[in-house]
């Protein structure tokens, strides 16, 4: 498979904001200390990571000799005033009960509307593409955030699903297989397969 370009995506590890429930977007928190992200077997010739730390750092832990180069259009969506809070600190908001119903148009006070979110993420992918093909990469890994995730597979993936149908677990990663010519093309990926991403700790 000589034409055939492996684009891998993980999400970074379990946060503990993410532990609480938290909107965490361009805001950080540590990684959580319950889940231990082990290296990966799995080898690739370039690594792509969001400048965040969460992703950083869960960087270091599954490819601990890469030197990933940090993109921050692969950060996760900025959700403003909203960051750091949950459904609980929110629900009597009426702005947030309008963006629950309407996430793609309806924009965070002060954050990022879902149409400069995707702008973004797709400058992010064509940066990403541009190195593949001026190096002749044929297997590169991406360290971003599960919204970035669920918008590349929403628009990568062999199977069109909607956004919110796709499921983007700490503990899994996705290898998104092309052809050569669909890559460059933008067109999905033939093959979409798991790859196991963490170890819990024993007890």
């Amino acid at each position: 498979m000589d034409d055939s370009v492996v684009i891998a995506l993980f999400r970074h590890g379990l946060t503990e904001a993410n532990k609480r429930k938290e909107y965490v977007g361009w805001a950080d928190s540590p990684l959580s200390t319950d889940v231990k992200m082990l290296p990966l077997k799995r080898e690739y010739e370039c690594y792509f990571s969001s400048n965040l730390k969460r992703c950083v750092d869960t960087a270091k832990c599954l490819f601990p000799q890469a030197a990933p180069v940090c993109l921050h259009e692969l950060r996760e969506m900025n959700f403003g005033v909203w960051e750091g809070k949950t459904y609980e600190d929110l629900k009597e908001d009426g702005h947030y009960q309008k963006w629950l119903s309407a996430p793609f148009s309806i924009c965070p006070p002060k954050g990022e509307s879902f149409q400069q979110f995707s702008v973004r993420v797709e400058a992010g992918w064509e940066k990403l593409k541009d190195e593949i093909f001026s190096k002749n990469i044929s297997r590169c890994a991406v360290i971003t955030h599960g919204g970035v995730i669920r918008y590349l597979l929403t628009k990568y993936a062999p199977e069109p699903k909607e956004f919110w149908t796709w499921q983007v677990p700490h503990h899994l990663g996705l290898e998104l297989i092309f052809n050569k010519d669909s890559l460059r093309r933008d067109e999905r990926c033939t093959l979409l397969q798991e790859v196991p991403l963490t170890e819990k700790e024993p007890g």
